[in-house]
């Protein structure tokens, strides 16, 4: 410990690595980049993680959408080719059969599953949007924004209301968004009959998943009046409990639909679905993915240069043959020529990891600032967990004092009388 705190050692060391400044220097971007890779891409890695998930923010990403299409197998009696449907009934088949259930969300659209969108119209304008009809509970699958006002409650639901939850682009077109007009109260006329608007939600630039500033929600009965529909269903939104296999249970509702309704056990086709779980499950397992390869790369580069620091101190120990030879002659102890080569070794592997984790923290700055309001691309809020950071100070630390034991080992060997005849 003595050696840290004297005087002459640092000078030796200032002397050392400046006089020798483009090989230091060149030696030292080695570590440097190293860092800086391992900051920046896991920071990056981290951003975009942060990116999905703000994405996703509010939404049920263990849920499955199932809708009901034709069957390719005939079966008991049935030929092949007949058309599937869902029923509001089934929502307590479901879930009296699977315990894994969560909750479901019946909803019904036009503009959606090869429905023409529908025609709203406000003070002599109009224009088509997608139109749903929901429940309380698809709020629950995802949560909307809510500018104004409130989204559609069991009362709405209970006494088929004309009421209307509208889009933001909705609003804009409709209502005097410049002067922030309050639409809360008012009415749009949707298929020839008026609609109190009674929330404005924003789902932003990116989106979210299968929702639009350009739709309207209207409450499921409603809607089902509107177009004769009884309790006919276009999807449900399953949301799985949190310790459930989502595709166990994927596949578990549409066999207990296909027995109900008597489809082929085999037939892929009586039901179709999207499991967000799944994918939302692949998208975290890819980045994931990009964080571990991030650490690889990260640290295989900051070992190259480490590796690299070892070679220029040993040529640094024979380039310094003859200045060591006369310090053993005058008294030096190995030991203390040893501690030299490796603080040495340290400081040029700290100072270097030091300063590309700061450029990398620069790069992590600007690229917060840049993408701060951009909505069009899942990254923010770029972070890095210091808890890595310091780890990979550490083992840069480590390996500093194994790398240049290779070094001082050789300086230790030199011998005096044959360092001083040394030109």
């Amino acid at each position: 410990m003595k050696i840290l705190f004297s005087l002459d050692t640092w000078q030796e060391i200032y002397y050392s690595l400046s006089n020798n400044k483009l090989r230091t220097f060149l030696t030292m971007i080695g570590v440097g980049w190293g860092m800086f890779l391992y900051v920046s891409l896991l920071g990056a890695a981290k951003g975009m993680e942060n990116g999905f998930n703000k994405a996703f923010a509010g939404f049920a990403t263990n849920s499955i959408f199932l809708w009901a299409q034709n069957t390719t197998i005939p079966f008991d009696g049935f030929p092949k080719g007949r058309t599937m449907k869902l029923h509001l009934k089934d929502i307590e088949l479901l879930k009296s059969k699977i315990t894994e259930i969560d909750y479901i969300s019946p909803q019904s659209a036009r503009g959606n599953f090869g429905n023409p969108p529908e025609q709203i119209s406000r003070n002599g304008k109009s224009a088509t949007y997608v139109l749903t009809g929901d429940f309380p509970v698809g709020n629950l699958i995802s949560q909307k924004k809510l500018l104004f006002g409130r989204y559609i409650n069991d009362a709405d639901v209970s006494s088929s209301k004309n009421v209307a939850v509208i889009g933001e682009e909705i609003y804009k077109n409709f209502f005097d968004a410049n002067k922030s007009e309050n639409p809360i109260g008012k009415s749009v006329n949707i298929k020839g009959m008026f609609f109190t608007v009674i929330g404005v939600f924003r789902v932003g630039k990116s989106g979210g998943p299968l929702e639009s500033d350009q739709s309207a929600y209207i409450p499921f009965s409603t809607y089902n009046k509107m177009y004769n529909a009884g309790d006919v269903v276009d999807f449900f939104a399953i949301v799985s409990k949190p310790d459930a296999d989502v595709k166990i249970v994927e596949n578990l509702a549409k066999d207990e639909l296909k027995k109900e309704y008597h489809a082929s056990p085999e037939d892929t086709n009586a039901y179709g679905s999207f499991n967000l779980g799944e994918a939302f499950k692949k998208l975290t397992g890819f980045l994931t993915g990009m964080q571990f390869l991030t650490i690889v790369v990260g640290t295989l580069t900051i070992l190259a240069g480490v590796i690299a620091i070892s070679n220029i101190l040993l040529i640094t120990v024979k380039e310094r043959t003859k200045e060591i030879g006369i310090r053993r002659a005058l008294g030096a102890k190995p030991s203390e020529v040893r501690n030299q080569i490796l603080l040495e070794s340290v400081v040029i592997t700290l100072s270097s990891g030091l300063i590309g984790f700061l450029f990398g923290i620069f790069l992590l700055m600007g690229l917060d600032l840049a993408t701060k309001n951009n909505d069009t691309f899942p990254f923010y809020n770029p972070t890095v967990d210091y808890s890595n950071v310091f780890s990979a100070l550490a083992i840069m630390l480590v390996l500093g004092l194994l790398i240049g034991m290779i070094p001082a080992q050789r300086a230790v060997k030199i011998r005096p009388i044959e360092a001083l005849r040394t030109e």
